[in-house]
């Protein structure tokens, strides 16, 4: 197999964890973890699972000549999804990447109801640190069970003294995290069996008083709630763009890869 880019490593299970019954979390070790040294705990990475039946994992090449992404051929083209990794111990060449458990609904979370030991991914992750969130001293963190990885590494290192409010929406109670911060936070679990058919997400930020003090938010959800909520800050409170990160991280009804346009198109639309 050809060498692989910077940024790109292929990992194999070790070990698998239910922390809620629509929650996986999936240990992944490989060479070369040491190259995400600086990387921040909470970006987003693309991970590859080979289709049935393939074990080896085919990484697109970049051709720099045209300027354009080269994709293996379909046979044994991985499915490419975008997740955000909890965890890395360079020690132990260690990855840790955790699953939102919607059925087989979809490539990755078919893929890791059925993770066994030993089963293969391809990673392709950012090896630069990535600033998530501003100093502020007030913060609204919103998301579905999508966000959770994201917003448990930011709240992780929210210092103590800043405030704020967290709002999650999952399936249900049992699917409620503790989710460890030094900072004052109010927690606000809502549950919803159907997040693809509607959400309260905005709706309950539009019930928070926003405090007169520096503030930041982070939002990250399904397209129309991520579209309502962008607007009602930017629009109707007048947030200012530099206080408020927003992307949709699917859109109901659309795969990944068909959605990935729209959803960028709506997070420009507001500047």
């Amino acid at each position: 197999m050809a060498k692989l880019a910077a940024g790109q490593i292929i990992v194999s299970v070790t070990k698998k964890e239910v922390i809620t019954p629509h929650y996986i979390r999936v240990y992944l070790h490989g060479e070369g973890v040491e190259q995400f040294e600086r990387t921040t705990i909470g970006d987003n990475n693309k991970i590859l699972i080979p289709p049935d039946g393939v074990e080896q994992v085919y990484f697109p090449t970049f051709g720099a000549e045209k300027g354009e992404w080269n994709h293996p051929p379909k046979a044994v083209a991985p499915a490419v999804r975008t997740y955000t990794h909890r965890g890395i111990d360079i020690a132990k060449q260690l990855l840790v990447v955790d699953f939102i458990n919607h059925g087989e609904t979809g490539p990755a979370s078919k893929w890791a109801l059925h993770a066994k030991v030993g089963d293969r991914l391809g990673i392709m992750m950012r090896t630069e640190p990535k600033v998530l969130y501003p100093p502020a001293d007030w913060y609204l963190l919103v998301g579905d069970a999508t966000a959770i990885p994201v917003l448990s590494a930011i709240l992780e290192t929210l210092p103590a003294g800043k405030k704020g409010v967290c709002i999650i929406e999952v399936h249900g109670k049992d699917d409620e995290q503790l989710l460890p911060t030094d900072a004052d936070i109010e927690f606000i679990w809502l549950h919803n069996t159907a997040p693809q058919n509607s959400s309260e997400l905005a709706s309950f930020v539009k019930s928070i008083a926003i405090p007169a003090t520096t503030k930041f938010g982070y939002v990250a959800a399904e397209f129309s709630s991520v579209k309502q909520i962008r607007s009602y800050l930017r629009v109707e409170k007048k947030w200012e763009q530099k206080e408020l990160y927003a992307y949709s991280y699917w859109k109901s009804g659309v795969s990944e890869d068909r959605s990935q346009s729209d959803r960028q198109a709506e997070k420009d639309t507001i500047r």
